[in-house]
């Protein structure tokens, strides 16, 4: 159940950047979805799947992919999420976190 979550939320999030990407309109924020409390769903829901997978495969290679996963995801989502409030500044939504909700 969470590694399909995960999916949803990473497809879900991928499909609302894309759809930005595609308006000609450059650069915007995104909303809608985990983008209401994330600056990186996609990063989130990629922690959330590979989360998902390492516990249900419960091995060593499950493990280190997940690991690997938020250590390489968690630095990028921090550099987004600064650059996002950089451009945007007041725009920005002051509540929205990097990459956990709630949290960070």
């Amino acid at each position: 159940v969470l590694y399909a979550l995960g999916v949803y939320i990473n497809v879900d999030a991928d499909n609302r950047l894309r759809q930005l990407r595609n308006s000609g309109r450059g650069y915007q924020i995104p909303r809608g979805g985990m983008f209401e409390y994330v600056s990186n769903a996609h990063f989130f829901g990629e922690i959330v799947e590979w989360t998902g997978y390492a516990l249900v495969s419960d091995s060593i290679a499950g493990w280190a992919f997940c690991i690997w996963t938020i250590g390489n995801l968690i630095p990028r989502g921090v550099s987004s999420h600064n650059w996002y409030l950089n451009k945007f500044k007041e725009e920005y939504p002051a509540d929205r976190k990097a990459v956990i909700p709630f949290l960070w």
